[in-house]
């Protein structure tokens, strides 16, 4: 027997649904607003909801992302009288079984809570593993217990493996767990930044070369390719692959076989291949750069990591985490944490993501030295701008019940236009801190960063500013 609750202002179309889930044998329990389905949600205890997208508080829609933010996600199947294409997309995006048009046959609602409790039985069934290894990725929350459980289904298997996610999420430490809990686990991680690739280099690196293939070609070298035969070979930033060199690629995928350059024999590789980018690759192909059965091919199994603003859960179990490897690496007594501390990076939207949070607690643990409290003063600049801003604005909406109303002739801003210009503002501010603690060492500006050299120079392009302090 399972659990389903049903949430929906048509008291008779409970009562139908309760009759047909009694019938199978299960437990259901009613709803008739969102508040009300959010408080009986809160439980945990349901494996099936069936909501209504109209209900008198508000969109059903609305629900659906505190829904998969709980411990153990019900399986929504989602219910409306009124087709919406945008809805049912946005529906599935967060996570829904599926979505239903009123009115519908009971053999239709029969098998869809047969499927999604069969789907669910076998999801808890398949645990992840006693010995599983997770090396470095630290939270627990839903969003990343859920790419978890993902890199469980990936690693039981061979299918090749695609990683998405902004800069700085951590797309090579699961692409690392991948392998790790993996039968390859022996064999050689093989990373293969495809930034950094020349694009007239490309196939000396990755598929070597023998002795005189061409000038300087003094002894045989081994491409990376053959050197994760038995392991993984992961391409980072597949999206910045030479697109004339990506059917090559797609044929050495298919068969496992290259040829070094300037040898007459082709060789065998038997390796898994992973790969991450930043870029939305679906985008890419229907402009033409990206090829379409290249992405068929390497997005057998896809994971996406969200960005840390998306997780802001998993930030004080992270701070905690790396406040104590910073402060046992720099010989520093363990420190203790002030709640304001917290507070002030909960509030910042991390455009960097995980890597610019462990940049800027190593910043802190560097500036308190001695002292036995992490306390906002510590943090960069930037972030105590944001954290005293978020607070002064909540305090004014506060004193401020009447919002004025903007006129249709007044320039009201967009949602984009707005975050874009919040984003800019962040990101200069950053590279002007990373300038200053630099002091014109690019060197020390990429270890800093996380950056490549590429990327910093551009960035300072962009923004008009110089290593120069």
């Amino acid at each position: 027997m399972i659990k389903i609750l049903v949430v929906d202002d048509d008291k008779a179309l409970c009562n139908l649904l309760s009759q047909i889930i009694a019938g199978m044998g299960h437990e259901c329990a009613r709803a008739h607003t969102i508040a009300e389905g959010k408080a009986a949600a809160a439980s945990g205890l349901y494996d099936i909801i069936f909501l209504d997208v109209s209900l008198p508080d508000g969109s059903g829609l609305d629900l659906l992302p505190v829904l998969r933010r709980s411990p153990s996600p019900p399986e929504v199947i989602i219910i409306t009288s009124a087709g919406d294409p945008d809805g049912a997309v946005l529906a599935i995006k967060n996570g829904a079984w599926d979505y239903l048009e009123k009115p519908f046959r009971k053999e239709q609602i029969t098998l869809h809570i047969s499927r999604a409790a069969e789907y669910r039985r076998a999801l808890q069934s398949r645990q992840r593993p006693v010995a599983f290894n997770r090396d470095r990725i630290i939270g627990s929350s839903a969003r990343i217990n859920e790419c978890l459980d993902v890199i469980v289904q990936a690693a039981a298997g061979d299918a090749s493996v695609l990683i998405t996610g902004e800069t700085g999420t951590g797309k090579e430490l699961f692409a690392r767990a991948v392998h790790e809990n993996s039968s390859r686990r022996n064999g050689s991680f093989v990373v293969v930044d495809c930034t950094a690739l020349p694009e007239r280099l490309v196939e000396s690196v990755l598929f070597g070369y023998i002795k005189g293939a061409f000038t300087g070609a003094d002894r045989d070298r081994e491409g990376l390719i053959s050197q994760a035969g038995g392991g993984t070979l992961f391409l980072d930033e597949i999206g910045e692959l030479p697109l004339n060199f990506q059917k090559v690629l797609l044929r050495v995928l298919q068969e496992h076989r290259f040829r070094p350059i300037g040898s007459k024999h082709e060789e065998e590789s038997d390796f898994r291949v992973v790969c991450a980018t930043n870029r939305d690759l679906a985008a890419m192909a229907k402009k033409g750069d990206f090829r379409s059965d290249l992405l068929y091919r390497i997005r057998s199994v896809a994971i996406h990591i969200p960005p840390l603003r998306d997780r802001s859960d998993d930030i004080r179990e992270l701070v905690k985490h790396y406040v104590s490897k910073y402060c046992e690496r720099t010989s520093i007594g363990i420190k203790g944490v002030a709640p304001e501390f917290f507070e002030a990076l909960i509030a910042y939207p991390w455009p960097g993501n995980v890597r610019e949070l462990l940049n800027a607690i190593e910043h802190a643990v560097s500036i308190a030295r001695d002292d036995m409290m992490l306390v906002p003063k510590q943090l960069p600049e930037h972030i105590r701008i944001h954290a005293v801003r978020a607070s002064v604005g909540s305090k004014i909406r506060k004193q401020s019940p009447q919002r004025k109303t903007i006129s249709d002739f007044e320039k009201f801003p967009q949602l984009q236009q707005l975050r874009d210009s919040a984003l800019a503002d962040i990101e200069r501010q950053y590279l002007s801190d990373l300038v200053w603690q630099a002091q014109g060492d690019i060197e020390k500006a990429c270890r800093l960063s996380g950056l490549a050299r590429a990327r910093i120079y551009g960035l300072l392009k962009k923004y008009g500013l110089s290593l120069r302090t």
